[in-house]
């Protein structure tokens, strides 16, 4: 199994633009084909201990089946939509990638 957690800093992080990006999110992203399970959402507000890192507003969490779909999933036309209508608004984007048993 392949983990693809993307974690998104906004320039504007306002609810209206947290909002969009989620909506956007599940919209463009959620459907693609070989995604087993997709979820997004912001950070916990009662998860505030030293070890927690809290330095985004928006997380994608998208588990695959392997590397190749998770590829797929980079190519597909839906994602680059995705890119193109959001990158404008993003201060910083953080991506892990792991491999998962």
């Amino acid at each position: 199994m392949h983990a693809h957690n993307v974690y998104f800093s906004l320039k504007d992080n306002s609810a209206e633009k947290i909002a969009a990006l989620i909506a956007d999110s599940k919209h463009y992203l959620a459907p693609i084909a070989g995604i087993e399970s997709f979820v997004c959402g912001v950070p916990e507000p009662e998860s505030v201990r030293d070890v927690n890192d809290r330095d985004f507003d928006v997380a994608l969490h998208v588990l695959f089946t392997s590397k190749a779909t998770h590829d797929a999933y980079q190519a597909d036309p839906q994602h680059n939509v995705y890119v193109e209508r959001n990158q404008d608004n993003w201060e910083k984007v953080r991506v892990f990638d792991t491999m998962v048993k």
